[in-house]
């Protein structure tokens, strides 16, 4: 039976029409923090162009420690260069933010339509930058991991030793692990196993676990298929030889390094164009500054005693 108990009071319908609602900027759930990008370091280049030179056949170059006293003749050498050095282009990341003026006009309060339109769009292509950077079949790190730098799983699943074959592969310095999420939460469950639960370190203002000292990095832009990812090892740094990303300083309409937003015009249906580019590129200075795990299981779970549990 309908309740026709008459209403004594302002009901909450009516009143929240004199009740301003507090509202949030636009949430973009495939944005995450790109720490990869951050962790590089990044270098202009001129004319978008970028030459590694190497010296050719190093073992060739002799040098000798003489003994107190000892006359023999020294050993006469050179550094030969590599005559067909590897250059590097950057890569355009671009899309075309159409916004209609009637819309950036009337309802532009509190946020700014024009804004965040164009916020989302950067946001978005800072993504596929992070993805280019692991995956681009050209430049990407995946693909320039020399045959002599590739390990596998020992058992399947990350384990300790596993991560610390990897460090002898790049034991110069190493600067972070770079892996999906999936992967770091394998690696934990096998240091759960072995009673050896790997220390945190503060980044950026966020917690990360560590190997040895070595930060593991997540980043979901590395691929998983069939339940298998890569863990990648990384020194970065030009004065290291290292892992280096590139971009064009000086762009019209620059925003940030290597990044332009650009206004095109109002067509004749009154809709506002605005081109944005991100120039980038990167480079693995020396075969030995990066290095993967490759086949990573990452849904190998243990049975625990009921105690454990």
């Amino acid at each position: 039976m309908a309740d026709l108990t008459p209403q004594s009071a302002l009901g909450d319908t009516a009143a929240r029409q004199l009740a301003n609602a507090t509202k949030t900027v636009p949430i973009l759930s495939t944005i995450s923090p790109r720490w990869l990008v951050h962790l590089l370091q990044w270098l202009p280049v001129e004319a978008g162009i970028y030459r590694l030179n190497t010296v050719k056949n190093p073992q060739d170059v002799h040098v000798a420690c003489t003994a107190r006293e000892d006359e023999s003749e020294l050993p006469q050498t050179f550094v030969d260069y590599d005559e067909t050095p590897r250059e590097y282009f950057l890569n355009g990341v671009s899309t075309i933010v159409d916004v209609h003026t009637r819309i950036s006009d009337l309802y532009s309060s509190p946020f700014d339509q024009v804004k965040e339109q164009l916020r989302l769009a950067i946001e978005t292509i800072k993504e596929t930058q992070e993805g280019q950077l692991i995956n681009n079949p050209d430049y990407g790190l995946l693909a320039n991991v020399h045959p002599d730098q590739v390990n596998y799983p020992l058992t399947g699943a990350p384990t300790p030793d596993d991560l610390d074959l990897l460090i002898a592969k790049v034991w110069k310095e190493p600067a972070f692990f770079l892996t999906h999420p999936d992967a770091i939460a394998a690696f934990g469950r096998e240091c759960t196993r072995r009673g050896v639960p790997p220390p945190t370190v503060s980044l950026f203002g966020s917690q990360f676990l560590t190997w040895r000292g070595i930060p593991i990095i997540p980043s979901d832009k590395v691929p998983v298929v069939d339940g298998k990812t890569k863990i990648l090892l990384i020194r970065v740094g030009d004065k290291r030889q290292g892992v280096v990303g590139l971009y064009q300083p000086g762009l019209a309409g620059e925003q940030a390094p290597g990044l332009s937003v650009r206004f095109m015009g109002i067509n004749r249906s009154a809709i506002a164009s605005y081109l944005i580019s991100l120039y980038c590129s990167l480079v693995v200075q020396s075969p030995d500054a990066l290095a993967v795990l490759d086949d990573v299981e990452i849904g190998k779970f243990h049975d625990y005693p009921d105690t454990y549990k």
